[in-house]
């Protein structure tokens, strides 16, 4: 309550100080919150093709460790990746896949492709393409050296 020289002044306003906190705890609130907005379009398709780099990776450094050949096979009919390593036979669903781009067959959109990885590396490069709603990604698997590089927003 403020006190004039008049005598009691009721003034029911915010101060200036007032103003400035709320706009900052409302700033930090909306700064936390947007990029998990633009990020969550995106967020699944790099996890997905994260996921394939690191079997992909596994799969040719334990043909490699190991002396034994190992598979790994794509179906466009499932969308599923099946392949065998060390640790058994898995299964794992792959919801964005659009093709597979391999030297010997080109552009592969329908049924499925099988690759090997031998102890003295795969057999050929290859790469795994997937199409989100507004982007799309690529995995893509060096032969000579074993790499693996995750490439964003590659054309269809």
């Amino acid at each position: 309550m403020l006190i004039s020289k008049i005598g009691i002044c009721n003034h029911k306003a915010f101060t200036f100080l007032e103003l400035i906190v709320v706009i900052f705890i409302v700033s930090l609130v909306l700064a936390a919150s947007f990029p998990a907005f633009t990020l969550e379009k995106n967020g699944k398709l790099k996890s997905e093709a994260g996921h394939i780099a690191s079997i992909l990776r596994y799969l040719s450094d334990s043909a490699i460790s190991t002396k034994e050949t190992y598979a790994v096979s794509i179906s466009f009919n499932e969308k599923t990746m099946r392949y065998k390593g060390p640790d058994g036979e898995k299964v794992e669903r792959i919801d964005d896949l659009s093709r597979i781009t391999t030297q010997s067959k080109g552009n592969v959109s329908s049924g499925e492709v099988t690759v090997f990885f031998s102890p003295a590396g795969a057999g050929e490069n290859f790469s795994i393409h997937l199409a989100g709603v507004e982007s799309s990604m690529a995995v893509v698997f060096n032969a000579l050296s074993g790499r693996v590089k995750v490439l964003a927003n590659e054309a269809i």
